[in-house]
């Protein structure tokens, strides 16, 4: 199994929303840099598990447990010319952008602020506390997710 850390901001995606989404699951769509598409789409499997981070907000923290629940397939909100996700060069037969189905496992009732992440030397080496590491998506090492999650 590997472990992830996918990244929302609250105000347009968050943990209770996906609580309140049919069976709890959600496309994460939008993800639009090459690296994390590639994550999803040659790394990511079903039964990986992520933590869901709240970012960009008063207090940035791992809010949940989240479960991949469907390998990689064509994010449709690349075709939308609606949608901001739109890309006019990609096409069905040469779609450009992945996306994968999470499942709600656990939402946190004590949260883990970043800054109690980076006030643990156990975790310096923790993509999320790298300086520049701006990607919505990122993979942890199993020996990381035991300390995040005390198992």
């Amino acid at each position: 199994m590997n472990y992830w850390l996918i990244k929302s901001e609250p105000d347009a995606f968050s943990i209770d929303d996906l609580s309140n989404r049919p069976n709890q699951t959600e496309a994460w769509d939008g993800v639009r840099n090459y690296q994390a598409r590639n994550m999803m789409r040659d790394q990511m499997q079903i039964g990986d598990q992520a933590f869901f981070y709240h970012s960009s907000c008063k207090v940035p923290a791992i809010v949940g447990i989240v479960e991949v629940v469907s390998q990689a397939y064509a994010d449709p909100s690349q075709f939308d010319p609606n949608s901001k996700y739109y890309d006019a060069k990609s096409t069905k037969d040469n779609p450009r952008w992945q996306l994968v189905d999470f499942k709600l496992v656990k939402k946190f009732t004590q949260i883990i602020p970043l800054s109690s992440i980076k006030a643990d030397p156990r975790l310096n080496d923790m993509p999320l506390v790298k300086k520049g590491s701006r990607l919505s998506i990122m993979p942890i090492s199993a020996q990381h997710w035991q300390i995040l999650t005390g198992n």
